[in-house]
């Protein structure tokens, strides 16, 4: 086989075969250029992208008008690819057809080297590179493409109405706008990335989340708000403000359904030095009602605009339901926000490595998250652990009473008049489960 092949080789003529070799050498290396530049550009961050050319602005200026005609830009790199491909199958087809004198020995030949050859030199290797670092070869192959861009415009251009009609006949339908699942998605892989560190990544997550929480969230119960009767004595009104520890109280007129207005601990300390004998000129009289339907975040502008620190939640009968305060809402946004009087207590307490202590006020929602339950605070009505057992006891909960859900056994240890103050929680094994069935 060798023989004829040399043979053939000399009938051919070295300087010819040079000449289709050097060709297709050519042509197989313009293939790998244009692989890796459709990975640069499809692989680009845009986001970075973006960054680097509002700081390097002539640097990455061709790059950035390519990605903003990205569909010119494919149909480019296609023309190209698909010309020096076929051209360089028709010139290995053309040498092996001489070298060989089976031309379906040459056929098969031919097809088998330069399919191997383009796959790894044009293909595999170009792709695999580009995927690594595609701004640096974005950068580097785009005044080629662009100029080619501009050379093969009207084909492009031809391709571009191609490609609308095609579009117009097989319309996308639903939004494609990213959503808040999409966002959370590309910070995690920005923090596993180390582009951000755990905090930062918290911060924009419950950013994203921000708007999705309602007053109902956050808000401090009725049975848990401290405030004054507009009748009351300076003397009664320090007492409250000392034992609650706020700086604001509500201000209600005979009952806690009517709240008149909000008093400030400074201006009342001021006025208490003074020995003035009744407070009711201090009482600011802009109260903001909200329902406990109400989005946080539009309760934060209401408050920013009306220059308040509370808003009082109302019932759908014009009761008082609550309070829920600037300060609720920004711990959404940071975390848990203490100052020197906040007595700092847990809500997860660890006995055992299957036993908890938790207390009953704990946001439904966080139990869940805590304990790795799949289960959506949605399809309950109650918002805390200690509403959840009622719900689920169909009556008040008593000490001792106890309530399976999933792989927990949820037992109460401490109540408060009618409410869980306390439970126990127990983590039960699945072959535990598996037994009780």
């Amino acid at each position: 086989m060798v023989v004829p092949l040399l043979s053939a080789a000399s009938d051919l003529g070295a300087s010819r075969l040079s000449g289709y070799i050097v060709a297709i050498v050519i042509l197989v290396f313009l293939s790998g250029f244009f692989s890796s530049t459709e990975t640069a550009f499809s692989s680009l961050n845009r986001i970075r992208l973006k960054n680097l050319y509002s700081t390097e602005k002539k640097k990455y200026s061709k790059v950035y008008f390519l990605s903003e005609h990205f569909d010119g830009l494919i149909s480019t790199i296609l023309i190209g690819n698909n010309i020096v491909n076929i051209t360089a199958t028709t010139l290995a087809t053309m040498m092996f057809t001489a070298l060989i004198a089976n031309q379906d020995v040459a056929g098969v030949v031919s097809t088998i080297v330069i399919t191997v050859v383009v796959l790894i030199f044009g293909e595999v290797l170009p792709k695999s590179m580009a995927k690594r670092s595609p701004e640096h070869f974005a950068r580097i192959t785009a005044p080629f493409i662009l100029a080619l861009y501009y050379v093969l415009f009207p084909l492009v251009w031809l391709m571009g109405l191609f490609q609308k009609l095609i579009a117009k006949i097989f319309k996308k339908k639903g939004s494609e706008n990213i959503t808040d699942e999409e966002l959370i998605t590309y910070v995690d892989e920005a923090q596993t990335e180390g582009g951000l560190d755990e905090y930062e990544g918290d911060l924009i997550r419950s950013a994203i989340e921000f708007d999705n929480m309602t007053v109902r969230d956050v808000f401090t119960p009725r049975v848990e708000v401290e405030a004054v009767d507009i009748g009351d004595s300076m003397s009664d009104v320090m007492k409250v403000f000392r034992e609650s520890g706020y700086s604001r109280l509500p201000v209600y007129k005979e009952n806690i359904d009517t709240i008149v207005g909000v008093v400030n601990l400074k201006d009342f300390y001021e006025s208490y030095i003074d020995g003035e004998s009744r407070f009711s000129r201090l009482v600011a009289k802009n109260v903001i009602y909200v329902p406990d339907t109400m989005k946080i975040s539009d309760v934060l502008r209401k408050l920013q605009i009306a220059k308040m620190h509370l808003a009082i939640v109302a019932d759908e009968f014009g009761g008082t339901m609550g309070i829920v305060t600037l300060e609720d809402i920004l711990e959404q946004l940071v975390g848990e926000i203490w100052d020197e009087r906040d007595e700092i207590v847990e809500p997860f307490v660890k006995l055992a490595d299957n036993k908890y202590i938790v207390l009953g006020d704990t946001n439904l929602e966080d139990f869940f998250e805590h304990f790795e339950v799949n289960e959506s605070q949605e399809e309950f009505e109650p918002v805390t652990l200690s509403g959840y057992i009622a719900f689920a006891l169909g009556r008040l909960p008593q000490v001792g009473d106890i309530v399976n859900f999933e792989k927990l056994a949820i037992t109460v240890k401490k109540m408060n008049n009618t409410v869980v103050e306390k439970a126990e929680v127990l983590i039960i094994e699945e072959e535990e489960q598996t037994q009780e069935k």
